[in-house]
Formats: C-alpha cells, sequence, structure tokens
C-alpha cells in the first residue's frame, strides 16, 4: 500500500476526490443538488466549446486590430497602410509559447505544481480578454507567475522575485498586476487535472489486481499526458477529472478503461473521454522557433502605439489619463469642502441655524417688547 499522505497530499486528496465524486453523480446523473464544482467560478465563467473559443479569440483580434489601426490614423493618416496585423491563431500561438516557458521558471524558482498550473491557467484567461498586440505575453508571463505564487499560498517577496529575472524591474511585474486580476474577474481559484489524477491514482491501488509498483511507470506517464494538456485548450472545454482519466486512458488504454468500468461509466461518457485523449494526444504544442521570432518581429510594428512610451499616441493618452485624474482629485476636494462647510453650519443637536440668522432672531424679540428688557436695562 502507499505510504502515509502528508498534509499537503491530504488536500490534494480531498480536491481529487471530489473530482472524482463529480463524474460519478455525472454517471448517474442526479441532479439533487449542485456539487462544489458546479458552484465554481471555473464551471461557471470559464467553460467554452471549440466553436466559442475560436469566435470569442477571432471577434477580440478583429476588435483590436480595428482600433489600434484607428490609433496610427488618428496620430498620422496612412501610416497604418502596410502594417501586416497579427491573427487570432499568431497570436494564440505566440501565447501558447509563452506558457511553455512558465514550466522553466518554475524550475528555476522551485515552485511546485500547483504554482505552475494556476500561472498557466492565468496566462491563457487573461489572453482570451486582451491582445498581444497590447501586452506582450512575457511581461504578462511574469505577473501572472507572480500572482499565482500568492494565490496558491506560495508567496515570494518581489525583490526576491525580480532579482533573479534579468532586466526586469519591481515595477514591470507589478504594473500590471491589477490589469491581470481585472482580467480574471479577481477568480483566483482553479482546478486542475493533476490533482484529480492523484485522486485516481489513489482510487486504482483499491481495484483487484492491481499493485501500485506495477503501474507507477503508467502513473508517470499519465502525469506528462496532463502537463501537456496545460499547452492546449482542454480546461476550456472539459472538467479536470475528465482530463485526467483521458490521461491515464493515454498512457495505458487498458488502465484507464478498467477504471472507467469500476466506476460504471456508460460507453457515451467513455466517447468524452476519448475526444479529450485526441485533443491532448494530437494538439500538443511544439515550439517553432522560427515561426515565434517571425511574430515577435512583426509585433514590434503592429504593437498599439498608446502602449509604446515615447510616441505620440503614448503621451496624448497619458496626458488624457493625467486630465482626468486632476479632474477627479478637483471633484473630491470640491466635495470635502461643502462637507466641511455643512458641518458648521450645524449644531451639536443637529439644528441647521446660522450665528448670523441667531442674532437677527434675537435683536428681533427685543424690539418687539412683551416683557422685555429696554436698552437701559430696565423692564417696560
Amino acid at each position: 500500500m502507499v505510504a502515509q499522505v502528508k498534509t499537503e497530499d491530504d488536500e490534494m486528496v480531498t480536491e481529487s476526490t471530489e473530482g472524482l465524486k463529480t463524474m460519478e453523480i455525472a454517471a448517474s446523473r442526479s441532479s439533487e443538488r449542485n456539487t462544489l464544482w458546479e458552484g465554481s467560478s471555473q464551471f461557471r465563467h470559464w467553460r467554452f466549446s471549440q466553436r466559442t473559443l475560436l469566435e470569442q479569440r477571432t471577434k477580440m483580434n478583429e476588435s483590436a486590430v480595428n482600433a489600434i489601426r484607428n490609433t496610427f490614423e488618428a496620430d498620422e493618416p496612412g501610416s497604418s497602410e502596410g502594417i501586416q496585423f497579427l491573427t487570432a491563431q499568431e497570436e494564440h500561438h505566440l501565447v501558447t509559447h509563452y506558457v511553455s516557458k512558465i514550466t522553466q521558471l518554475c524550475q528555476h524558482f522551485r515552485f511546485n505544481e500547483e504554482v505552475e498550473a494556476t500561472a498557466m491557467t492565468y496566462l491563457k484567461r487573461f489572453f482570451l480578454k486582451n491582445t498581444v498586440m497590447d501586452w506582450h505575453p512575457m511581461n504578462v508571463m511574469l505577473t501572472t507567475l507572480f500572482l499565482a505564487a500568492k494565490t496558491t499560498n506560495n508567496p515570494i517577496s518581489l525583490e526576491a522575485y525580480v532579482a533573479q529575472l534579468p532586466k526586469t524591474s519591481p515595477s514591470d511585474v507589478l504594473d500590471l498586476e491589477f490589469l491581470v486580476a481585472q482580467s480574471l474577474s479577481f477568480e483566483f481559484a482553479v482546478w486542475h487535472a493533476h490533482r484529480a489524477l492523484w485522486g485516481i491514482w489513489l482510487d486504482l491501488q483499491t481495484l483487484p489486481d492491481v499493485r501500485p509498483e506495477a503501474i507507477k511507470d503508467i502513473y508517470n506517464a499519465a502525469v506528462d499526458h496532463v502537463q501537456s494538456s496545460r499547452l492546449t485548450d482542454a480546461e476550456f472545454i472539459y472538467t479536470p477529472p475528465q482530463i485526467a482519466l483521458a490521461s491515464l486512458y493515454l498512457a495505458s488504454e487498458s488502465l484507464g478503461s478498467q477504471w472507467a468500468r469500476a466506476k460504471g461509466m456508460s460507453a457515451t461518457e467513455m466517447d468524452v473521454i476519448k475526444e479529450v485523449a485526441h485533443l491532448v494526444s494530437s494538439e500538443v504544442f511544439r515550439v517553432d522557433q522560427e515561426q515565434v521570432r517571425e511574430i515577435d518581429k512583426r509585433l514590434r510594428t503592429c504593437k498599439n502605439p498608446e502602449k509604446v512610451p515615447g510616441t505620440a499616441a503614448y503621451k496624448k493618452k497619458q496626458e488624457a489619463a493625467e486630465a482626468h485624474a486632476a479632474s477627479k482629485r478637483d471633484k473630491k476636494h470640491k466635495a470635502e469642502k461643502e462637507r466641511e462647510s455643512a458641518k458648521m453650519e450645524v449644531d451639536v443637536f443637529g439644528n441647521v441655524e446660522m450665528i448670523d440668522h441667531a442674532n437677527v432672531t434675537v435683536e428681533g424679540t427685543l424690539d418687539r417688547g412683551g416683557g422685555g428688557l429696554d436698552s437701559s436695562g430696565e423692564e417696560d
């Protein structure tokens, strides 16, 4: 049997078990109440079909190209002629290249798999809502990794982080942190397939005629497939347990099928697992350095000038931002003065009564008579 699992793995087992329960509930088609997975932000906001993913990326790319072209033309009419803007596919290729770089950075910083997987997810989610022509994926990658270290409870000080990154200052990381968090809709929790796979691995050891030492290599191969899946769109389309089981199926079709039968999965559900396996195995990202260099070279010519320090468009936008900030400060200052003025007109009992008004009231009483004192101090 497996050695006693430590505290960190206990958490992993808990989430993995929940993933397995989700699969079992789906198999039994129970709809009595929502599972934890169905209540997660990932289930509600970050699931797509392959078609909707393509549509979203294409729409975002077209919108970005139109906006950047208009910025060029506003700065200098005709300046956008001849510029080869990146396509949605080229943007996606460049983003995936930098997603793959996160693994190397995590090895350098000795971050665990949770940090690595979370940073990859953050980077992919960010560029579902933003374009590389506004924000270079290398800069965003550094910020997503720093943010993921914090959200997974593996923090590193900013000074120690940038000290190990050549030509990187603290502002390079922090300036994008709020934008990244905003693009993620401040939804930092991520359900990962490697946790679900760990749960399946533990569960496999309860099956008859299965010895842990005999299937260890199969598990390691399945882990490799899970890691490969992070360079695809699998996590946007399928659930973590589906990706985990597909990875096991790729590592050992017989063992994956044996576990599925033990859980009572139907043929239809296994067809979905085979779809995931096909996606993971057929869309494995292989870096084409020449293509990446070509895309990066073109990006320098079609980058949004409003994001490039020193350009006229950048200065104009900065001036507009400063003017807007000054206007907000003036309004805030004016509102504070009005509040202070209003406080001076209110006595401790809440009666609004100016001092001059009070004086007039007293003088009026003396003039009207009625038992008051005259100017000599004698009674009328």
